[in-house]
């Protein structure tokens, strides 16, 4: 399996899980997550690949230039288009490319921050696995706001762990 197979599993399935969470409890604060929704969590991978797909098309990416559309924070059905758009444009991205990176470990606001080269293929695994680690976050969200809503053991483990798993 390749990087654009691994990112069309995984949007795939936050786009099914997006068309059966009840608008209420994606977008209600939980306490679970300090006050943040299940959506805010959405709402941070879709923006992770809202910068990827800029980058793409600039040969840049800077994961520290989230768009943060509210939109996706309270609208599943909406934030599952914008995924869904995503997958369209890397569709056709070659994994092997050369893209930089804009490195971020500062908080401070006037810290020079550095460029690292990656590939294509390297950025959607990134991507790819903050997905996982924030579906498995949403996991529990949905647990305790929606309890009787079916979602997929896997969600939200890495495959590494489910092979082991398995074995």
């Amino acid at each position: 399996m390749n990087c654009k197979q691994g990112t069309e599993i995984i949007i795939e399935q936050m786009t099914d899980l997006l068309g059966r969470i009840a608008t209420e409890s994606y977008a209600k604060p939980l306490q679970l997550f300090n006050g943040s929704s299940i959506g805010q969590h959405f709402r941070h991978i879709v923006d992770f690949y809202g910068c990827l797909n800029r980058g793409l098309l600039e040969g840049r990416v800077d994961y520290s230039l989230r768009q943060r559309d509210p939109r996706v924070e309270t609208e599943p059905v909406y934030a599952a288009e914008i995924l869904s758009a995503y997958f369209e444009q890397m569709k056709t991205a070659d994994e092997a490319a050369d893209v930089e990176v804009v490195a971020d470990f500062s908080s401070e606001l006037n810290e020079t921050r550095p460029v690292v080269l990656s590939t294509v293929g390297r950025e959607m695994m990134y991507a790819y696995d903050h997905a996982v680690h924030h579906l498995a976050m949403i996991k529990m969200g949905l647990k305790a706001t929606s309890p009787t809503l079916e979602v997929d053991k896997n969600l939200g483990v890495a495959p590494s762990t489910v092979k082991h798993w398995n074995a």
